[in-house]
């Protein structure tokens, strides 16, 4: 993954990074914990089965529709530009194009609704960029297949403009360049397969964000990243199952997110208020989950199983010594002073099972708020007020040591089960890992982060904890910095005490 150091690119177009406001997100308030204790490997996890069986749409136009022809060449986007705002279109059996043109696309009216036919595919033929555009809010796309649009690298097919409150249910998206599919706030994604785009599934992108109240829930997420960018593009952070990016309340539920090419699930800079729950997340080149730069989160009663064997297992074998992790925080914590549904990121109740090693709490001592080692165009997600005085050498006067870094803080990680079975794994070493880290800071010549002061700071003054939870095999833990290799007895004891209450079974079997 090379995440610790690598140079973080943001998409094509212009991000401006603001504070995160109120969180705006219509999901219902959070339900009482559930008792102590973590789930069993036994326990059944449904999974969302999308694309091998997706759901039918109607056979016959409902009452008032406008039917649309796949023999004629682009029947529907003439029947959108002629037709009012609210209207239903019913996209008949076949295959349906757009006019042989890169830019021919459909742009929807406010509140139209798309529905397809038993069979019924928009097809871009490798020829059109994109299927659908524009800045219309409330527009329904269902029981659609849409394939074949070869938009560039960082835009999406299905709503490319990032339009708000898109309804995108029992639909194919499959076989695109770039991003199946974009979002925008109030978008709901359900029920849909999002499968073999060029980039992502889906990128939670909208040019000057944030994006609040997105819901992706029941869809099966599979075999993204078919033109491998972060090989095309070392080190490009730009791929993803999904990817979010500045997204402030979002709910990802009862997700099948597997065999995709990299990461499953990355909330990539100034994301808020997220629940991960009930997902499947397995088999994924990549990290499972990645939350980085980022604030605020539940990540709860996921099944999280095969992951990270390519990743881990290529960083290994090159002699890189720190814990690649299946779930990864880097620069990410719980933050009171942004509103949200929790003040802290909570990991509980999940089952890992066989993945290239567990989770990882990372903060890099020489990336802060207006240091060069930020690569976000210079800008800040820090709660800082006065941005500007977050650069050399004003940066030293309290107390903008604590507003001018992303910090990897109050992190709770409780009542999980950790199983690993090396022979499974197929590895020996180094897939083992449990950690809480920092690099020494050494940059730039100015940095009041300087030496050890973070990884302290992460270790054993930032409120980061795992207790009760479950393990089962040989296990190892990380703390303070990739040299300080731990047994479980270090790992419990002065000064890390961790994981008092938790329980430890060498192998992982019986």
């Amino acid at each position: 993954m090379g995440i610790k150091w690598r140079r973080w690119a943001l998409p094509a177009a212009p991000l401006v990074l603001v504070l995160l406001a109120a969180t705006g997100c219509e999901s219902t308030p959070d339900t009482p914990a559930e008792p102590s204790g973590a789930p069993s490997t036994s326990a059944a996890r449904s999974v969302a089965r999308v694309c091998a069986a997706p759901a039918a749409g109607p056979a016959k136009a409902p009452a008032g529709a406008v039917t649309v022809d796949p023999a004629v060449v682009g029947d529907l986007a003439a029947k959108t530009k002629n037709s009012p705002p609210n209207t239903t279109f019913w996209l008949r059996p076949g295959k349906h194009r757009l006019e042989p043109d890169r830019y021919a696309q459909i742009i929807p009216k406010k509140g139209n609704r798309y529905l397809g036919a038993p069979g019924a595919v928009l097809d871009g033929r490798k020829v059109n960029q994109y299927a659908f555009g524009g800045a219309a809010r409330d527009v329904t796309i269902r029981y659609l297949t849409v394939q074949r649009f070869v938009a560039p690298p960082d835009e999406g097919v299905v709503n490319h403009d990032s339009a708000d409150g898109w309804v995108i249910e029992h639909a194919t998206i499959q076989h695109n360049s770039g991003a199946g599919l974009m979002a925008g706030a109030r978008q709901r994604v359900r029920a849909s397969c999002l499968r073999e785009n060029g980039q992502y599934g889906m990128n939670a992108y909208k040019a000057g964000g944030p994006i609040r109240g997105l819901v992706v829930e029941g869809n099966e997420i599979v075999g993204n990243n078919t033109g491998d960018w972060e090989r095309r593009r070392e080190g490009c952070g730009c791929t993803g199952g999904i990817k979010f990016w500045a997204v402030n309340g979002a709910d990802v539920r009862g997700n099948w997110v597997h065999d995709n090419r990299g990461t499953g699930l990355w909330a990539d800079t100034n994301n808020n208020d997220f629940r991960i729950e009930n997902n499947v997340l397995e088999d994924n080149d990549g990290a499972a989950l990645i939350y980085e730069t980022s604030y605020n989160a539940v990540i709860r009663k996921n099944t999280i199983r095969g992951n990270n064997w390519v990743e881990g297992r290529k960083e290994a074998d090159s002699g890189d010594d720190f814990p690649y992790a299946t779930v990864y925080l880097s620069e990410s914590g719980g933050e009171p002073r942004i509103k949200a549904r929790t003040d802290k990121i909570e990991i509980y109740r999940n089952v890992l099972e066989n993945n290239w090693s567990g989770i990882t709490l990372w903060e890099n001592a020489d990336r802060f708020c207006n240091s060069p080692a930020n690569t976000s165009s210079g800008d800040c997600t820090s709660l800082v007020k006065d941005t500007d005085r977050c650069a050399q050498p004003a940066i030293a006067e309290p107390p903008l040591y604590a507003d001018c870094r992303w910090k990897t803080q109050r992190v709770d990680i409780h009542d999980n089960r950790f199983v690993l079975d090396k022979s499974v794994v197929k590895c020996t070493v180094k897939c083992d890992r449990m950690a809480v880290l920092a690099n020494y800071g050494t940059y730039p010549d100015w940095s009041p982060y300087k030496g050890e002061r973070v990884a302290d700071a992460i270790t054993t003054e930032q409120h980061n904890r795992w207790h009760d939870n479950v393990y089962l095999g040989p296990w190892t833990f990380v703390a303070h910095d990739p040299s300080r290799v731990l047994d479980v007895g270090q790992w419990q004891g002065t000064p890390y005490r961790q994981d008092a209450g938790s329980t430890f079974r060498a192998q992982a079997g019986g």
